[in-house]
């Protein structure tokens, strides 16, 4: 057994909207990422995101209004609820979600990560 420290997993890269696995529990992946500016809309078929902000601010954008987290605040986005996250500054998440789950959810563009890392 083994503890994770998200702080110094967090100082090992810089880059934005690249999830990287810290853990794995039954079928899904903790991951980290840091968030700057706006992603794009997106929604995932059959797969429920948890989004725990661990430092800055996120706005989860809906079509029907914004929903704001703080650190140690987290938003659950349900499968198939189109959503973009937004951090006007720099924003580090943790995403717990199925092993399954591509981060564009249905939508492919140059920020699709297929292939994770483990850090």
């Amino acid at each position: 057994m083994e503890k994770v420290n998200l702080e110094e997993k967090f100082r090992l890269f810089d880059d934005a909207w690249y999830p990287r696995i810290v853990g794995e529990l039954n079928d899904s992946y903790v991951k980290v990422v840091k968030l700057r500016g706006e992603f794009m809309w997106h929604h995932h078929e059959s797969e429920d995101e948890m989004f725990l902000v661990a430092k800055g601010v996120l706005r989860m954008r809906f079509r029907d209004g914004d929903v704001i987290a703080n650190p140690g605040e987290f938003i659950i986005v349900p499968h198939g609820v189109e959503h973009m996250p937004v951090a006007d500054e720099e924003c580090q998440i943790v995403l717990f979600e199925p092993k399954t789950t591509l981060n564009t959810g249905t939508a492919h563009n140059e920020r699709t990560v297929a292939k994770l890392e483990r850090i």
